[in-house]
């Protein structure tokens, strides 16, 4: 087996926990976390949002495992279903919010990777180091 040729899941992946008031409300895991790739698999419970931002070099992409998101880019509201992908560009203000009463699980595909990467409104011109 070569490089990277290892299957992974959840239980395997490397955890961490994000957003929400307390900043833990949401979980991800990385499935792949290379230097030129990152693939996430993302928890968001129910009622749940992460802080609207954009990505300097990173182009992404949102696919629905589980529930309803509500996905907010460049002004646009685009509601993902089961099987629905979206991909953002970089540079292009996004949110991803779950305004339902499920919890929504998504994979983010992220190429460059995202972490040290994400700006936000109250940090536009600097870049900051966590968060996808």
């Amino acid at each position: 087996m070569g490089y990277g040729c290892v299957p992974t899941n959840r239980a395997s992946a490397e955890h961490y926990q994000w957003g929400g008031p307390q900043g833990t409300d949401c979980d991800g895991w990385h499935l792949v976390r290379t230097p030129e790739l990152s693939v996430i698999e993302e928890r968001m419970p129910a009622a749940s949002e992460e802080l609207r931002h954009a990505h300097r070099w990173a182009r992404q992409f949102f696919y629905l495992l589980a529930g309803e998101l509500t996905m907010e880019v460049e002004g646009q509201e685009h509601t993902l279903l089961y099987g629905d992908g979206l991909e953002v560009a970089p540079g292009w203000w996004h949110q991803a919010m779950n305004r339902s009463g499920e919890e929504v699980r998504f994979v983010v595909v992220s190429q460059p990777p995202s972490h040290g990467d994400r700006i936000t409104e109250a940090t536009a011109g600097t870049t900051t180091t966590t968060g996808e």
